[in-house]
């Protein structure tokens, strides 16, 4: 049985995941913290921690994380720059999935987009489009930062995002990456890469209706993250996709 502790517990995705735990074989939740908690009083409580709060918070519950070999599963998002390079330091000492969608359907995007990138080549204009509800805080999301720097790599160059057109400018250059973020109603998440040439273009679309796809993906990774050597893993390690090659 693998104890987990949810972080968030009182959020959107937190309500998910003590949902999806009680049918998830093989699992129990033995902790759970939100805003004006301390993770200290349970940490020795659970075998991973499950963090869904704010990107201000994810540092200091990894080092506690560390400080307690306990893994660490991540899907917040919107971390700075500085936030990043110490979760990454920490992932030298304890396992820790960091993904920024936990979806399966997602992580399969992800793998499609990067084969597509591949054979269509840069004769290709690329374009994220990425839609969600209007109180989420961060944009563009974190699944459509992580869908760029797919398509960055496939074409072997620089990132180069361009968020938005306006004006008399608005025509686009064959190296960048057009990104755009749309907010309204209670959209759950939909992303969608667009390569167009001349002639044809290819849509990859994924639509989630509900947060339990997200749930039930980190409720998979903490299970599997318990089992793990310390290191730094996503979603894409969870599923074995890595193991099927490019």
């Amino acid at each position: 049985m693998t104890k987990i502790i949810i972080a968030g517990a009182r959020g959107r995705m937190g309500q998910a995941l003590l949902r999806c735990a009680e049918n998830f074989p093989g699992l129990a939740v033995t902790g759970r913290i939100d805003l004006g908690d301390d993770l200290r009083a349970v940490i020795a409580d659970g075998d991973v921690l499950v963090d869904f709060t704010f990107h201000e918070s994810t540092v200091a519950f990894a080092r506690l994380c560390a400080a307690s070999k306990k893994p660490i599963v991540i899907g917040t998002t919107g971390h700075t720059a500085a936030e990043r390079r110490k979760l990454t330091a920490l992932a030298a000492r304890i396992p820790m999935v960091w993904s920024s969608n936990y979806s399966t359907g997602v992580n399969v995007l992800f793998w499609l987009t990067r084969r597509a990138a591949e054979v269509l080549g840069p004769e290709y204009d690329l374009e994220i489009i990425e839609t969600h509800h209007r109180l989420k805080k961060d944009a563009p999301s974190g699944t459509a930062k992580t869908l760029a720097e797919i398509l960055a790599a496939a074409r072997r160059r620089q990132l180069l995002l361009r968020h938005g057109r306006e004006g008399l400018a608005a025509g686009r250059t064959a190296a960048e990456i057009g990104m755009h973020s749309i907010r309204g109603g209670d959209v759950v998440g939909d992303h969608t890469v667009l390569f167009a040439a001349t002639g044809e273009r290819l849509e990859l679309t994924h639509k989630a209706s509900s947060r339990d796809t997200f749930a039930l993906g980190a409720l998979r990774a903490a299970q599997w993250v318990a089992r793990k050597k310390p290191g730094l893993y996503d979603m894409q390690d969870v599923l074995g996709l890595k193991r099927q090659g490019r």
